[in-house]
């Protein structure tokens, strides 16, 4: 019979240390797939990356798409995205963050006419979508949220030379916003 030990040392591992080993497996998998889709998810040479039936082993049936950027996009898909940012905006950040409008801080319940604010709304549920999920970010992504993303969009929002600056409560005004020429990658010219 082998040397075997006569005694196992007990392990004591904190519960918590298994949560956050899961949680790094998480955002491991979560960055590799960034990765690939960044690379072309391209195998190194020399690496076995198809099997038999010529997909990579590590690939899901859905690959992870980033959203495009809300203006460039066409209808439909323009409006689908529109009509979802209104359901959060006027679910989420208009009862449980916006306050009485004031000349300090304004805000345009047609918020969803100026371009500009249509952009940086987007732009801060995306990232809402992304940081309020344990699963992706930890813990600490709602501050992040808070520091990163809501603040300084709500500050450029609803500050005295913001997309609001000419709307007053109960007087909506869009024309003080609109540039003179359209930048051209957000106006499409037909082929």
């Amino acid at each position: 019979m082998p040397d075997e030990p006569e005694e196992v040392p007990e392990l004591h591992v904190p519960v918590g240390m298994f949560e956050d080993i899961e949680d790094l497996k998480v955002k491991l998998a979560h960055l590799t797939a960034q990765v690939e889709a960044l690379t072309g998810g391209g195998a190194e040479p020399g690496e076995a990356s198809d099997d038999a039936d010529g997909k990579a082993e590590d690939e899901t049936e859905d690959e992870w798409q980033y959203p495009p950027f809300v203006l460039l996009l066409d209808a439909p898909s323009y409006d689908d995205e529109l009509r979802a940012l209104i359901e959060w905006v006027e679910g989420v950040l208009v009862p449980g963050y916006l306050a009485e409008p004031s000349a300090d801080a304004r805000w345009c319940h047609l918020w969803f006419e100026h371009t500009v604010a249509i952009a940086r709304l987007h732009a801060v549920w995306l990232a809402w979508q992304e940081l309020t999920d344990p699963a992706s970010c930890g813990y600490t992504g709602p501050s992040v949220w808070h520091r990163d993303h809501l603040d300084p969009a709500l500050r450029e929002l609803r500050g005295s030379t913001g997309p609001f600056s000419g709307c007053t409560k109960g007087e909506h005004q869009i024309g003080h916003r609109l540039p003179s020429v359209v930048p051209s990658a957000w106006h499409r010219t037909g082929d």
